[in-house]
């Protein structure tokens, strides 16, 4: 099977569950709670999963995979946003009135973040919503498949400090899988993190990065127990 197919067949078993609401939201991990979700005022928002065929930038493992010619796109944002600043995550943000669906918004955003061409992707479909509670909104998962990729980079500085396409190899590799930990008003926090060489991948984007490889069986075993302590707004603790 195709990784294009395999990814169809992972959005095709999720579609019953998708744009259902907030109430049926996919829930984060009960260990990456640090407040409720108010569903009345949750806002929307989209990210694009952009897989394509890994660039010209190989992958650092020699972990086997049948995966090893894939990449994914990812940004950091910049250091002086008010939330998330400095964090490595996917393409996207709140989705806009004059935006038809989610969908529209995750490459609207996509293009204004990376540059990116959109005719150069295929989008496969959408995941179940995910709930983000700690800045209140509801997230549209958008997988795409980019058939003719482009030249990506910083659009706004303002916005984002790099673009990086990071091989799905160095992703899947247990050598870079951690548990991201974060200590809060006397209370842990734990989530699956990646550690690559374009970054430090923890969070919401962590959490649904992981969730996804676990959904195609691209999981390899790895150890939950090598801890990487971060802070919420910091891109990692030293």
């Amino acid at each position: 099977m195709s990784v294009r197919s395999e990814l169809l067949a992972m959005i095709e078993a999720k579609a019953h569950l998708a744009g259902r609401g907030p109430e049926l939201a996919t829930k984060m991990p009960k260990s990456w709670v640090f407040n409720p979700l108010d569903p009345a005022s949750a806002r929307h928002a989209a990210v694009l999963i952009l897989f394509g065929r890994l660039d010209d930038v190989p992958a650092a493992t020699d972990v086997a995979s049948v995966h090893e010619d894939l990449d994914v796109l990812f940004v950091t944002r910049a250091d002086t946003l008010r939330k998330h600043a400095g964090q490595v995550a996917f393409p996207g943000g709140k989705v806009d009135p004059e935006d038809e669906d989610a969908i529209a918004a995750a490459l609207r955003e996509a293009r204004e973040e990376t540059g990116l061409d959109p005719d150069g992707v295929e989008i496969l479909g959408v995941l179940p919503d995910a709930e983000l509670p700690i800045t209140n909104f509801i997230v549209t998962p958008v997988i795409g498949w980019w058939h003719a990729p482009s030249e990506v980079f910083v659009v706004d500085t303002a916005e984002s400090s790099t673009v990086f396409r990071a091989p799905v190899a160095d992703l899947l590799d247990p050598a870079n899988r951690v548990s991201a930990v974060v200590e809060r008003d006397g209370q842990r926090f734990c989530a699956p993190a990646f550690d690559v060489a374009g970054g430090f991948i923890w969070g919401f984007t962590g959490i649904l990065l992981d969730r996804i490889f676990n959904e195609l069986g691209w999981t390899l075993p790895w150890d939950a127990g090598r801890e990487v302590q971060v802070a919420v707004g910091d891109r990692r603790a030293t």
